[in-house]
């Protein structure tokens, strides 16, 4: 008897995926201490993108900039990401996955140095967009690490490489607030700039050769990315799910900073930096998200994150009068939104890769510049409501998207049971076509040591 949400097994997704990866260059190639080190690259490399949070003030004021211009610093960091997913993580699909990877944790590395070294806020927006740009390394490392592991082993596999990639956008803020107190903002930077490099170089050594041949010049593999909405029911509804998803995350850590900086609680930059080990509890049912879903709980996974996810915002709204109690509830409430906010996301890309695998670096691209899309909107929503209605403003903003997420997830059940699919009840993703899309030619793969 199948369960909902199964990953399909149909003929040609099974020849594509015999293609991409050989027998032996399934889990056997795919050991732990490799999918450590993806892990650990994906977070090192968004990391940056999110340093500022707990910074803005700082920042702020060393640069002369007000509340709203410095928490531009976040909103270009996501549309620089966003670019990123759209133009580069294509190309995973399109030339040997390990050169690409390394290629753009060096070009992070340089463009962290640039933005270390601003003396201007022009400087300071121009390398925030060039990292957020080339930070999507950790975006070509999720599909790879998809491609290597066995088919009933993938949500697990993804789910710890989104544990790693999660808890360095979470720990970012903790890194951040403690280094900014030891030698200054830029400190981080600099930082992790070292340890981009270092990545580069572990996984040039680490990681096997993968190579998908696409059959396609990279003007119609861009066309053919953005020709994948068109053609998946399941890539449009779960986009849009992801987008509210990242939307809502975004409104709670782009204000946060200044809510525990205010006078309700006063916080120093080290002290806001370490509510990232808070939302890091909440990163971890990454992996638990993983495992429901190769049991084929995905879609319960997802209804349950939205549910939870509005309900954060009860208790986020709580916490804004400070004191105690206050703080209690606002710590939970983060707890909370994380984890609802992860399960959603990993349900999505169980679903979402699991579509085409010749295709999957594409999908990927799709799927993530929707998620990333949505973030920078929240971002940029908090920026303004902030300065016009402070916490609790920003807390109907978040609810609002919660309650639309829940809406979206009910509608895209109805949809599935008015198909007759039920889902993927059946072993096949509702609207996953039967072969590769017609856009793109079944790709060619080959792994080497």
């Amino acid at each position: 008897m199948e369960s909902e949400g199964e990953a399909p097994r149909t003929a040609p997704e099974a020849a594509s995926a015999a293609q991409a990866v050989p027998p032996a260059a399934g889990p056997q190639r795919l050991g732990r201490g490799t999918l450590l080190l993806m892990s650990v690259a994906t977070g090192l490399s968004v990391a940056g993108n999110y340093f500022a949070q707990p910074l803005l003030d700082v920042i702020g004021q060393d640069l002369g900039l007000s509340a709203s211009a410095a928490a531009l610093v976040v909103t270009v960091a996501q549309i620089g990401f966003g670019l990123g997913l759209l133009l580069l993580v294509p190309l995973g699909d399109l030339l040997e996955q390990r050169r690409l990877a390394v290629t753009l944790c060096v070009a992070t590395s340089l463009f962290l140095t640039v933005t270390a070294s601003a003396p201007n806020a022009a400087l300071l927006l121009t390398g925030t967009a060039l990292t957020g740009l080339a930070s999507v390394a950790a975006q070509v490392v999720v599909p790879y690490a998809a491609t290597l592991s066995a088919p009933e082993e993938r949500g697990r596999t993804v789910g710890t490489v989104m544990t790693g990639l999660l808890l360095g956008i979470l720990l970012a803020r903790t890194a951040a607030g403690l280094l900014a107190e030891l030698g200054g903002w830029r400190t981080v930077y600099w930082v992790n700039a070292v340890l981009m490099l270092l990545m580069a170089v572990l996984l040039r050594l680490r990681l096997p050769v993968l190579h998908t041949t696409a059959g396609l010049r990279y003007p119609a593999l861009l066309r053919s990315t953005l020709a994948l909405f068109g053609q998946q029911p399941v890539l449009r509804w779960r986009a849009a799910l992801g987008a509210l998803a990242f939307g809502t995350f975004s409104v709670l850590w782009t204000a946060l900073a200044f809510l525990m900086s205010g006078p309700s609680y006063g916080w120093s930059e080290s002290a806001i930096g370490l509510l990232g080990l808070v939302g890091a509890a909440g990163s971890l049912s990454a992996s638990a998200a993983g495992r429901l879903a190769d049991r084929g709980l995905v879609h319960r996974v997802t209804g349950a994150g939205a549910v939870l996810l509005l309900g954060s915002w009860g208790l986020l709204a709580a916490g804004g009068a400070g004191g105690t109690w206050a703080l209690v509830a606002l710590l939970a409430g983060v707890i909370v939104l994380d984890l609802a906010v992860q399960a959603v996301h990993i349900s999505n890309q169980n679903l979402v890769y699991a579509v085409s695998p010749e295709a999957r670096n594409r999908l990927n691209s799709a799927y993530m510049t929707a998620y990333f899309a949505g973030g920078a909107v929240g971002s940029a929503l908090t920026s303004a409501v902030w300065s016009a209605a402070g916490w609790s403003g920003v807390c109907a903003v978040g609810a609002a998207l919660s309650a639309a997420l829940v809406v979206v997830w009910c509608a895209e059940r109805l949809s599935d049971r008015r198909r007759g699919g039920g889902g993927t009840r059946t072993g096949a993703v509702a609207g996953a076509p039967t072969a590769a899309p017609t856009t793109a030619p079944t790709a060619a793969s080959s792994v080497t040591p």
